[in-house]
């Protein structure tokens, strides 16, 4: 009887299982900036943009999506390449008066990200339970501190699997209503060719902008590569890295990409014309009215993700901005507190919280190029990041969509005062 030989594939395919769950260990941070994404300000900007335009404006979340892989990816590089977030590299180059300057701008940009979040969590609140706005403002800002709390006790990688739990709750929350819809395929193919419908669709194109290159996951992102993987990285392991981080950017945002279109098109194909359709809430009812209490639910359900797991990465972005522009180091949970106060005060006085909403989306619009322009600027310096500096064509790249955002701005100031 003979004894057959073992297969030398197998030693290979272990190893090749071995190095894949690796590779999978060593995603995560994108997916935490991804959520970013997917917060109550891209809910208002797209259900309003689809119920009131259809599928006029796809062609601008697509362009906003692959904006985002790019300035993502070169957020992270410049955290792994150099051990420091981009607002660490800030506070180290800029004057003291440049600093506090830039420190006013994005802290700015981060009481407008709190405001849309802890207002989305209120609204979602709202729906499922008829708890009054301002107290919903106040739950959220509660059960964030809890999530927050996560990350100062049981540190980022557990942190990382509650906001990716949050994420797939968004998903299908945000996703399930286009399985009972009938999207107009021919439709939304011409939605992908640049144009505009008078000053409102560019209010709405730059607040669609503003929510998906949001421009405090570009600060965040950077500081989450660096801590979830270390600020003394080079050679071999910095290679992998970046890699890796490659897909980590490109699948987090595949899935961000995804869920804003498939609400412009959910808006789009089953919206479109009812009144009302131009608020969450009026979008809840018709959903409810058109595709059952159940989808309704559900999506209520993934706009309460959303709320949640939204305002805590918008409290961790400030406290990083703020630690390194002004290298001042304040608790988290006691941030949470502060920054709370102003969402708060506009749910109180009774503000449209819709019409704040995409309002807070065109405020991060205007403050996307101070992160994206420095960004481009530091990791195509050969000096900062040597061999793993820009190539020619991501630069370019990266500047036309720094240009692209600048040009949408300007025009919306424009049209916007001019009438």
């Amino acid at each position: 009887m003979s004894i057959e030989a073992p297969s030398p594939l197998l030693p290979r395919r272990r190893r090749s299982r071995k190095g894949s769950l690796r590779t999978v260990a060593l995603l995560g941070p994108a997916f935490v900036a991804a959520i970013a994404y997917v917060d109550p300000g891209n809910v208002a900007a797209n259900l309003t943009a689809g119920a009131k335009y259809g599928y006029l404006l796809v062609w601008v979340l697509v362009l906003a999506n692959a904006m985002a892989v790019l300035v993502q990816y070169l957020s992270a590089k410049l955290g792994l390449v150099t051990g420091k977030s981009l607002p660490e590299m800030l506070g180290t180059r800029l004057r003291t008066g440049n600093r506090r300057a830039f420190w006013l701008q994005a802290e700015a940009m981060a009481i407008a990200t709190d405001l849309a979040e802890v207002i989305g969590g209120a609204i979602a609140l709202n729906l499922l339970f008829g708890v009054p706005l301002f107290v919903g403002g106040l739950i959220t800002g509660v059960v964030s501190m809890g999530i927050l709390s996560i990350q100062s006790r049981r540190g980022q990688r557990t942190f990382e699997f509650v906001v990716i739990g949050l994420l797939t709750i968004i998903t299908v929350g945000f996703l399930t209503g286009l399985a009972f819809t009938d999207v107009s395929g021919p439709d939304a193919l011409a939605g992908l060719v640049p144009r505009f419908e008078g000053t409102e669709t560019v209010l709405l194109a730059a607040s669609m902008l503003g929510a998906t290159v949001m421009p405090h996951a570009i600060y965040l992102h950077s500081a989450l590569a660096r801590d979830r993987h270390g600020n003394d990285l080079e050679g071999p392991r910095l290679a992998r890295l970046l890699r890796v981080t490659k897909w980590d950017v490109v699948g987090a945002l595949i899935v961000a990409g995804a869920v804003n279109i498939g609400m412009l098109l959910l808006a789009a194909s089953a919206l479109r014309g009812i009144p009302g359709t131009d608020s969450i809430d009026g979008a809840h009812a018709a959903i409810q009215n058109s595709l059952g209490p159940t989808v309704a639910v559900i999506f209520a359900v993934g706009l309460l993700a959303s709320g949640l797991a939204s305002t805590s990465i918008g409290c961790a972005a400030g406290s990083e901005i703020m630690y390194g522009l002004l290298s001042m180091r304040i608790p988290l949970l006691l941030r949470r507190v502060v920054t709370l106060i102003p969402a708060l005060v506009v749910l109180a006085a009774g503000v449209d919280p819709t019409f704040a909403l995409v309002l807070s989306q065109v405020v991060l619009s205007l403050c996307i190029p101070f992160a994206v322009v420095p960004l481009v600027r530091m990791t195509s310096d050969r000096d900062l990041m040597g061999v793993h500096r820009n190539a020619t064509a991501t630069t370019v790249a990266a500047w036309v969509a720094a240009a692209l955002i600048v040009v949408l701005n300007v025009s919306l100031l424009w049209l916007t005062f001019t009438g």
